[in-house]
């Protein structure tokens, strides 16, 4: 389809998992997803093929049951996928997201009861951080979990939960006490836990299978065994966790950035005007490679972010910039794509509209952009 990736894996090993990654997307996921985001379908078996495979598990540690691969490779797994069902490596990426926190954090008996099934796929996550009035602001969220016995009693709404009612399990952030710095705890929370209930799919501009919905807490009761970490540390674990979780977005844009050029490239073979195919002027060539130039930067920007984490060096700022530079791309190069397009580029009947729509959201979740600024100026400050 039009362009190639000139991909620089570590192993041979990460080159087949990548291969497989791209059959995967290329015959199971892309003739489907046309069909599935008009109706609004949440790609379960997409989920449950991928785990299969063994592509949810990747960055994660051999001896807890991952795939024991850089994070690098993780990445392009899921720029991969993006690539395909834009929908499906948000997904991806929230349920990584999860696993992560759980991993990192979480003590010896709820990881070996929690993260087998995390790790092959036979769980799908959500992550319950975002509040109605706490989106960018952490330190704003309001829902409650008061200790009783053994037990937490929880109450309160979470906003914007991506996977919301179709997941098997519940990251879920809430505050144990008034403690501005460590008021928050983390919890993980399984699907059909009484009191936990669900509010109607957001109807989105984009990635319409990427289910998105409230879930609302209403005296759920969640045994403290099931608590993540330590009392209080939920605001630590959650700002860790999201700069990886940034890193996913980037992925997941420069996969919809990759897919529109594309499509434009080969658009552009094959579109005749004036007697010859639009690829052919010289101001048409300039257009696509503006776009390319803007996907090569957000590929090199995530990939020197996981590098670093690979290496176990601070990568807070980079992955802001990362997530920055490649949501920004991806509104630049689906825009593009449509102009490429003409008039056909505006229709729902060719995929770049669909792409332009679904690039939008990456330049908002995990920390809007101009979040993205706020933490590098401060970081290059501190």
């Amino acid at each position: 389809m039009g362009t190639t990736v000139d991909r620089l894996l570590p192993t041979e090993e990460a080159e087949e998992l990548l291969a497989l990654a791209r059959e995967i997307a290329t015959k199971e996921l892309a003739p489907r997803v046309a069909e599935a985001e008009e109706k609004a379908e949440f790609p379960e078996s997409a989920y449950r093929l991928l785990g299969q495979s063994g592509l949810l598990s990747l960055p994660f540690a051999e001896e807890i049951g991952g795939g024991g691969q850089p994070y690098e490779v993780y990445l392009q797994v899921v720029e991969e996928i993006a690539a395909a069902w834009p929908s499906v490596g948000v997904g991806v990426s929230v349920h990584a997201l999860t696993a992560t926190v759980v991993a990192a954090n979480a003590s010896a008996e709820v990881k070996d009861a929690w993260l087998p099934r995390m790790l092959s796929g036979d769980w799908l996550g959500a992550y319950c951080l975002s509040e109605p009035q706490a989106g960018s602001d952490v330190s704003g969220i309001r829902t409650a979990a008061v200790r009783d016995g053994d037990d937490y009693v929880v109450k309160g709404t979470k906003q914007w939960i991506s996977n919301g009612s179709c997941a098997d399990y519940y990251i879920l952030f809430a505050r144990t006490s008034e403690d501005p710095k460590r008021g928050l705890s983390a919890f993980v929370v399984p699907d059909g836990t009484e009191g936990m209930t669900f509010g109607a799919p957001e109807k989105k501009m984009g990635l319409h299978c990427d289910v998105t919905t409230q879930v609302l807490f209403d005296g759920a009761r969640i045994p403290a065994a099931q608590l993540i970490g330590d009392e209080g540390a939920g605001m630590r674990v959650a700002l860790s966790a999201l700069d990886a979780g940034r890193l996913g977005i980037a992925a997941v844009a420069t996969g919809i950035a990759q897919a529109a050029l594309a499509h434009a490239v080969a658009y552009a073979k094959e579109r005749e005007q004036f007697g010859r195919t639009i690829g052919e002027f010289q101001g048409m060539q300039f257009l696509l490679a503006d776009m390319a130039a803007d996907v090569e930067r957000a590929r090199a920007s995530y990939l020197h972010a996981a590098r670093l984490k690979d290496a176990g060096r601070p990568f807070s700022r980079q992955a802001s910039i990362a997530k920055l530079t490649a949501s920004d791309a991806a509104m630049r190069v689906t825009t593009d794509a449509i102009q490429v397009f003409g008039g056909n580029g505006y229709t729902r009947e060719y995929p770049v509209e669909r792409l332009f729509r679904d690039a939008k959201v990456t330049q908002i979740f995990e920390g809007t952009n101009q979040i993205q600024r706020m933490v590098i100026g401060r970081d290059l400050l501190r």
